[in-house]
């Protein structure tokens, strides 16, 4: 491609390894921070030009979308750090994506590539995933073409969902969790993840279509936890109530993991909502080979041991964007 490609969330748990991918490609993909110096310190010898924006600042974009072809949307606030000080996350992610897509059309940015989230309003989401929905169709109301690619739980290391299951089965040999736990999801490895992100540059057919993506497996969040504990060789007994309230699980699983309770909160709400993919056309456009739980755990822990983590505890405690 001749024009740019803009990478945003460049700094987070996707766009990290996304901005490798799109480097091992031939692509000099350029980097949208909130800081371009603290970028810097952290990521050394980064592929890439790094621009310096804020996505709530309109004013700040204009700059970071010229010459730019593609732009990939890779953030999302969630909540703070904690339940009681989340403020308005939901409005703040609409502010967001507003500003992007305006200036994005106003540069001329052909495509947006959009990574959201499985759920559909009827089924109750949680306020979670109905933001990302939101912001779904903020991006899709503009002049750039959209891409949006729904995925649930993305495991690798570094993610919030697997540094929650990681930490709750190596610290509690018995867990009490809420009901919801045996709602069915359909989990996807990180690097598969990446690899449809970067072939949607390659496949045409992929602009302005919606895709769901998920892992080959379909799996309930209390088998996904038995999973673990099996690949670490761990006997765990757990125990489900309906009396558990998603303030309260979050409070606790904030006492036993890195994640704080306003970021492990909307995830835990999330449980209620089943994400399993409606349909499967995204592996016949890129047919990449899906990688199965067992592997991709594996993977995010060798990978956890080698201390190549993307996220450090402290960042987990003030809440990260994907």
């Amino acid at each position: 491609m001749k024009k740019e490609i803009l990478v945003t969330g460049a700094a987070g748990f996707v766009g990290r390894r996304l901005t490798r991918a799109l480097g091992r490609e031939g692509y000099r993909p350029r980097l949208l921070v909130r800081s371009e110096r603290r970028f810097k310190e952290l990521n050394p010898g980064v592929r890439g030009s790094v621009v310096e924006a804020d996505l709530l600042e309109a004013r700040s974009l204009n700059i970071a979308f010229e010459g730019v072809g593609v732009a990939y949307y890779l953030v999302h606030s969630m909540r703070g750090r904690a339940v009681g000080r989340s403020g308005d996350f939901a409005g703040k992610d609409r502010k967001a994506a507003e500003n992007f897509v305006r200036a994005a059309g106003e540069q001329g940015v052909e495509r947006i590539v959009y990574l959201g989230g499985l759920g559909e309003y009827g089924d109750r989401l949680s306020e979670h995933l109905a933001s990302r929905q939101e912001v779904a169709k903020v991006l899709s109301s503009g002049k750039p073409t959209l891409t949006e690619l729904r995925a649930a739980n993305i495991i690798g290391a570094g993610g919030a969902p697997f540094e929650m299951l990681r930490y709750l089965v190596e610290r509690l040999p018995v867990m009490v969790a809420p009901r919801w736990i045996d709602t069915r999801c359909q989990p996807i490895d990180i690097y598969d993840t990446v690899g449809y992100l970067a072939g949607c540059l390659q496949e045409s057919r992929t602009a302005g279509a919606r895709f769901d993506i998920g892992g080959a497996e379909i799996v309930t969040y209390r088998q996904m936890l038995r999973l673990y504990a099996a690949v670490r060789g761990l006997r765990r007994f757990i125990f489900s109530v309906p009396v558990l309230t998603p303030r309260l699980a979050s409070l606790w699983v904030a006492l036993v993991t890195p994640v704080s309770s306003g970021l492990a909160s909307p995830l835990i709400e999330g449980l209620k909502n089943e994400v399993v993919c409606k349909e499967n056309r995204i592996r016949e456009l890129i047919p990449i080979p899906l990688t199965p739980i067992v592997a991709s755990l594996r993977q995010a822990l060798r990978e956890t041991e080698a201390g190549s983590r993307i996220y450090t505890e402290d960042a987990f405690r003030k809440g990260s964007p994907h």
